[in-house]
This record gives C-alpha cells, structure tokens and sequence, in this order.
C-alpha cells in the first residue's frame, strides 16, 4: 500500500508555472490524500492566478480512461506550461507519459507502508521513495524504470539506449533524458 504527503506549499508555489493545471486524484481511498489540504493549496493557487484548472478525477493511473475524461480539458491543457498532479507516484508517470512536452510535477510524497499493494491498471510503478525523484527526471521515476534502480544516471552499460540487463527494454535514464530534452533543454530544466 501507498500513502501520500502532501509537499509544503513553498516547494508547489516553485514547481507551479505561469499557467498550471492542477490535476488531483481521488481515486484511491488507500493512498490517504490529505483532501482537505489538497483543496486549500488548490484554492491559494487559483487566487493568485498561478492555477488556469483545477481537474478531480478518480484513477488517474488508468491511462485509457483518462485520456478520455482529460479531453475534454483539451484547451486548457494545452495553454497551460505545467502539470502539477495530487496523487501517489504511479498517477505523476502516467500523466507525465500521456503529455511528454509538457512539464509534469508530484504535488506528494509517496510513502510505503508493508502489506497489500492493491491493483493498478498502469504500467508503472512506485515503491514510495518518501522524496519522489519525478520533479528531477521528467516524471519517469528513475528506480522503477532503471534495472539497477540508479537514481544518480546512467550506468554506462546501455547501448544504442538499450539497458544492459535487459536488452529488450529501453535505458531508464535514456527514457529521463529524452523526455527532458522534449520539454525544455537541460540547462532550462534542472534551473526550475
């Protein structure tokens, strides 16, 4: 199981761009979103102009069914200049996945807690890092997506931006690198 803290509102206020959307989870009753906190942070960013929406959904893990409900947000997602998602790490990588040129932010930490994992339609997966890494690595979660789980780069083992443990799947941090690039160059990432 997995349960989410929200980050403090200093670290979003410098996540949030000129124009976030907000997209908030309320799917999982197991992962404990802190609602009532999620909705005062929602509130202060519309107030001051930073939010353009606020989008609450269930299951945002669920790439097909978001996809869907997310068209109808079309306009406003695609004038906005960042993501900035309310859920557990698994619903960050698939908006991150679903909108590759736009930034995508966790507004939570992710925490593990021992005993059943429940069931996720995504194909990603979080092991509750406590300090999610996504903010840093373009919403791909290095550990899960690194055979060796390297939070550091690349080990120097890929080639032609294969892994080198498992020649069938993409370089994790090959992955990290060219969703980064999309986005912005590198310089202008990392200096956000």
């Amino acid at each position: 199981m997995l349960i989410t803290q929200l980050k403090s509102y200093d670290e979003l206020l410098s996540l949030a761009g000129d124009k976030t959307v907000i997209i908030s989870c309320e799917g999982c009753r197991e992962i404990q979103l802190p609602e009532n906190e999620v909705i005062a942070t929602c509130d202060k960013l519309l107030v001051i102009g930073t939010a353009i929406a606020v989008i609450v959904t269930d299951y945002v893990c669920n790439v097909e069914n978001i996809k869907l409900y997310l068209q109808k947000y079309t306009g406003e997602i695609e004038s906005s200049d960042t993501l900035l998602v309310f859920s557990c790490g698994v619903g960050v990588q698939t908006i991150a996945s679903i909108f590759p040129s736009i930034p995508v932010y966790a507004a939570c930490d992710t925490y593990p807690i021992p005993g059943y994992q429940g069931v996720t339609p995504s194909e990603f997966d979080c092991t509750g890092c406590q300090k999610c890494h996504l903010n840093s690595t373009g919403g791909i979660c290095p550990v899960t997506a690194c055979s060796k789980s390297l939070i550091n780069g690349q080990c120097g083992g890929s080639k032609g931006g294969m892994c080198e443990v498992d020649k069938d799947i993409e370089c994790g941090w090959d992955r990290i690198y060219k969703k980064i690039k999309n986005i912005s160059t590198i310089q202008e990432y990392f200096t956000i």
